[in-house]
């Protein structure tokens, strides 16, 4: 326990020194600026913007380039309330519960209230979720110290099943891509003997499936793909006197105080949770705030807290889905899986040897990210009029441009041509996969994880010498606990994030 919270305090050292805090901020300013920029851009995604721009962390010292990806996740999130409130139109999926009551406001003459009631929320929510993330990361980092290779693997072969069974698809339907993303995993070198394997003879294979073309392909180029196909309108014609509409009071942002807490503990304890995500937290949020009001009727039809509570929750997600991620190297999410490849990019390999290995490091970067939420509510309440505007750019505009910048960031960090087919393919396998309602998470987590839980089997062998049953039944008993509370907790998941997205897309069909 000494030694983390010493790593705390050296990490602090590390951020606050004068030139590298400077060149932090400037970082996580920009992130902040093109997180939202993209966010309030309907039909693309937060998680598009950060796979494209993952080959920047490349080139860049961890202190800067983690704060940057996540100036843009913060960004992003916040960034998707913008058209949601101002034409009804969710620049995320996070931002789709914002649509209930945000173009209400708008219409009674309220959009820079809404704006800004959804910024501060964002900005409470996603703090205090920050805090909790830190203090939370030290205990959990300390058990993961203390597991060895069998439970290791048995955590992580827990956390693909959990992860297949609270995907937004078919339970059934995220096992069948697990189980892609586990061959895939494979292809290349065994890293315990080193034989080829899976190649088919191709020589460029022998070292395995580049992790960034895969992100970039699987999630932002498939995105892309089908955005192409639904057909929008050049420009959104709307009148958007944010500039000079009324400001929040005071009185106004206090009286949802109460409301941004609670969803603020609903964002957090859902963010814990592997799979469910910022959709979900919103929806529950902006539920949990409709029930608890003196005055539901008013829901719907332009009210200011439920715009607080949809946006508290769903930023509250953020912190907490790092704390699987950096002590057991469990990406929670998509975006999670995004961050774990730039962790890797940047020499961190996340896990329970990384917080004990560059433990200031990770400190720095966690409250870089607090730091982050100050510079968030600057730059968003100085920005909200401009970015008010991005929402008229033409899409037919920017789709060429960001697969193009897709394609250039790939081959930039290595200048292997092989890199861009490999993006091509894996952009062509996530359209399909989503056109056939399929979720991509699973693959890319099992592509992620397939390699650890491989090495920890390896290891586990070598521990039981021969007799593996016996050793695990009677030396690492815990191992057996996990294994055999595995189905019941990808039980209990599925069924508990099956009953939350039923219940989100009838409240969503109950307010269209």
């Amino acid at each position: 326990m000494e030694v983390l919270f010493g790593a705390m305090i050296e990490g602090a050292g590390i951020l606050f020194n004068p030139e590298t805090l400077f060149i932090t901020i400037l970082y996580m300013t920009g992130g902040l600026l093109l997180g939202m920029f993209v966010g309030a851009l309907p039909g693309l995604t937060t998680l598009t913007a950060m796979a494209i721009l993952l080959p920047i962390v490349f080139f860049l010292p961890p202190i800067f380039g983690i704060p940057f990806l996540l100036g843009i996740y913060k960004g992003g999130i916040y960034g998707g309330s913008i058209p949601a409130i101002l034409v009804s139109m969710p620049g995320t999926g996070a931002a789709v519960a914002t649509t209930f009551d945000g173009p209400a406001l708008t219409r009674k003459g309220k959009g820079r209230k809404a704006l800004e009631v959804a910024l501060f929320s964002s900005v409470a929510g996603d703090f205090t979720s920050d805090i909790f993330t830190i203090f939370a990361i030290v205990p959990i980092a300390l058990i993961a110290l203390k597991i060895g290779p069998p439970e290791l693997g048995a955590v992580l072969f827990l956390s693909l099943i959990v992860i297949s069974a609270t995907g937004s698809g078919a339970f059934v339907k995220g096992l069948l891509v697990m189980v892609l993303g586990l061959f895939i995993a494979m292809i290349g070198q065994d890293p315990i003997g080193a034989l080829s394997r899976f190649t088919f003879g191709v020589f460029e294979l022998r070292s395995g499936i580049s992790l960034l073309p895969m992100l970039i392909g699987l999630f932002a180029l498939s995105e892309l793909l089908l955005n192409i196909e639904k057909k929008a309108s050049a420009y959104i014609d709307a009148k958007l006197k944010v500039r000079e509409g009324e400001r929040l009071t005071w009185a106004e942002f206090r009286s949802c105080g109460r409301t941004i807490m609670r969803s603020t503990v609903i964002g957090t304890s859902i963010g814990i949770i592997p799979g469910v995500g910022q959709v979900v937290a919103a929806f529950v949020g902006y539920a949990a705030a409709k029930n608890a009001s003196k005055h539901p009727e008013k829901f719907g039809k332009g009210e200011l807290e439920g715009v607080a509570a949809a946006e508290a929750a769903n930023n509250a997600v953020n912190g907490p889905t790092l704390v699987p991620m950096l002590t057991f190297g469990i990406p929670g999410d998509n975006i999670t899986a995004i961050l774990l490849g730039a962790f890797i990019a940047v020499g961190m390999r996340p896990g329970p040897q990384l917080m004990a290995e560059q433990g200031p490091q990770v400190f720095a970067i966690l409250l870089a990210m607090v730091l982050a939420n100050v510079l968030f509510l600057v730059v968003g309440y100085l920005s909200i009029p401009a970015f008010a505007r991005v929402v008229r750019i033409p899409k037919s505009l920017l789709m060429p441009l960001t697969i193009m910048f897709a394609f250039a960031g790939v081959f930039a960090v290595r200048n292997n041509p092989t890199d861009l087919y490999v993006l091509a393919f894996f952009g062509g396998v996530g359209y399909v996969l989503r056109k056939f309602h399929f979720d991509v998470a699973p693959l890319a987590m099992a592509f992620i994880l397939g390699p650890e839980i491989e090495r920890a089997l390896s290891q586990t062998l070598s521990l039981s010498k021969g007799d593996i049953f016996g050793y695990i039944m009677f030396e690492r008993p815990i191992t057996v606990v996990i294994l055999v509370l595995t189905p019941v907790i990808a039980w209990y998941l599925w069924r508990r994030s099956t009953k939350l997205r039923r219940e989100s897309l009838g409240m969503a069909n109950q307010e269209e």
